[in-house]
């Protein structure tokens, strides 16, 4: 119906996360409509991207300075590290505006299934950052499935040896969540997880 590079475009879009072939196809209608006040300002700013973003080579953070803001903002506390799974993921504890220390990426969780081993993520820079010194604690902030546990466990294993404390975020009940809304899995860590009121 619609010419191979409208095709081809349409294919592409919807290759992104999140979006289907409907989805993909309003949103390069939409492109070729606004050509001028949006599908020449993209092609912009991806060739910029493209061309000038780039992983930080101590953190893993996407950024146009190498090491990133992140890494080199005077405010931040030098020795803690937060251990994330994606960019996405440092990105979520940098809006909230929670938490102020350093951050490393791992790429990803160990996964038999997908065939992802510690050779596949980034877990060697991080003992190499522990080893140098300086940090005290190592949060690791990854996600509440198996493997975000499997891969939290096995970095707690091999962190041991260093001198700092291992922690993790809580897991459990979320601020302003109802009991009779949550899954089993959520209840039992939050019981396991309770603090005592004192």
């Amino acid at each position: 119906m619609a010419a191979p590079e409208i095709e081809r475009l349409i294919k592409l879009i919807g290759r992104l996360p999140g979006l289907g072939p409907r989805s993909a196809r309003r949103a390069a209608l939409s492109l070729m409509k606004h050509r001028e006040s949006l599908m020449r300002p993209l092609l912009e700013v991806l060739e910029a991207c493209r061309d000038k973003v780039a992983p930080c080579r101590r953190c893993g953070n996407l950024d146009t300075s190498d090491p990133c803001a992140v890494c080199t903002d005077p405010q931040r506390v030098k020795s803690v590290v937060c251990v994330v799974q994606e960019v996405e993921d440092l990105w979520a504890m940098e809006r909230s505006s929670a938490y102020r220390g350093q951050f490393h990426v791992l790429g990803g969780t160990l996964s038999a299934l997908d065939g992802r081993g510690p050779d596949n993520l980034a877990i060697g820079s991080l003992l190499a950052r522990v080893e140098a010194g300086g940090i005290e604690e190592v949060i690791l902030a990854l996600g509440a499935t198996v493997d975000g546990q499997t891969t939290a466990h096995y970095l707690a294993e091999r962190l041991r040896p260093f001198a700092c404390s291992i922690t993790r975020l809580a897991h459990g009940l979320p601020l302003g969540g109802e009991l009779n809304y949550l899954d089993q899995g959520t209840l039992d860590a939050a019981l396991q997880a309770r603090a005592r009121l004192d």
